[in-house]
């Protein structure tokens, strides 16, 4: 039998339980993989806790690496022994095996190991869609990121710096600043000490920010409005603080024509064709030494628990696996 963490109710980290579950053979277009990393992220605690709901018992976490052991009728492009990643799937990531949509899956190229796949699949998409699609950074823009000693924001920080953009990034306390200052930052600012839209202002004399990449939510986000130059994107795709309270529109009129979005990566890279392209451009950032993985953490699977509490009392910096 297979062990996996699962939770049959939402709440805190002690509703996480450890049991075994079967998995079975794979069928049409699916494969049967043997996990050896799984990432943690944000998004977990959100399902965990009933933010993001989910069909009750269910799996947890969309992001890990393994070994393909059978696939299902019709798939044509995996076959067993294949190393693969994933980072956009249905729940089910922490468990030592599972079945899994085959189109989910990315064959990892040789030069990116098993552990920093699983630890950069979820967050490094999410950076592609966000700096290269949904607003595309350039050489010549300054950015805000926020957490940007986070899981994200050391990928982000790293890749816009690589394509030519001056990032600017909030962090809770100077250990972290250190970390975002390595990682890609120009400017930190210690939003606990400092009044970061007064910073930005004084940063970019005056012109402000066309970009703010927001993953922390209540605590920032009408502030972010605030940095941005007119017409400028406010991109909030994370809450780590709490849910942003619902926005009159008519303060993007007042603030300069403003975009709020609010993207997922499952949208973006719905489509297979999509994924792959964007895995492609991390992949190739990555093996290239442009944009450095590093785990920072690592916790047996079976202490998925600590895991996320130590996640959200914002003990962890950067990315954290899980190990199989």
């Amino acid at each position: 039998m297979t062990h996996a963490i699962r939770f049959h109710k939402t709440g805190g980290p002690e509703v996480l339980v450890w049991e075994e579950v079967n998995v079975g053979k794979p069928g049409p277009g699916e494969a049967r993989i043997r996990h050896t990393a799984v990432g943690l992220n944000f998004v977990d605690i959100y399902n965990r806790s009933g933010l993001y709901p989910a069909q009750l018992p269910s799996g947890l976490g969309s992001e890990a690496a393994g070994i393909v052991e059978e696939v299902g009728a019709g798939v044509t492009d995996l076959k067993p022994g294949d190393r693969v990643a994933y980072g956009a799937s249905p729940l089910g990531a922490y468990s030592e095996g599972r079945l899994i949509p085959a189109d989910r899956l990315l064959k990892l190229p040789d030069g990116v190991d098993d552990k920093t796949a699983a630890a950069m699949m979820l967050k490094g998409l999410t950076t592609q869609y966000l700096i290269r699609q949904t607003y595309r950074v350039k050489a010549g823009d300054t950015i805000l990121l926020h957490a940007a000693a986070g899981g994200v924001g050391l990928i982000l920080g790293q890749w816009a710096k690589h394509l030519g953009a001056t990032v600017i990034g909030t962090v809770s306390n100077d250990e972290k600043a250190k970390l975002a200052k390595a990682h890609g930052c120009d400017h930190v600012i210690i939003y606990t000490r400092e009044d970061f839209v007064k910073r930005v202002d004084e940063i970019t004399g005056g012109k402000k920010v066309p970009v703010v990449y927001d993953s922390v939510g209540k605590d920032t986000f009408l502030k972010s409005l605030d940095c941005l130059a007119p017409l400028g994107v406010a991109a909030l795709f994370g809450q780590s603080s709490g849910a942003v309270e619902p926005l009159n529109l008519g303060l993007l009129a007042q603030k300069g024509s403003l975009y709020v979005t609010r993207p997922t990566l499952f949208t973006y890279a719905a489509k297979r064709e999509n994924l792959i392209t964007m895995a492609n451009e991390l992949f190739d950032v990555v093996k290239s030494g442009a944009v450095k993985i590093e785990v920072h953490q690592t916790y047996p699977l079976k202490e998925a628990a600590k895991a996320h509490a130590d996640l959200a009392a914002r003990k962890t910096t950067g990315s954290t696996v899980l190990t199989v």
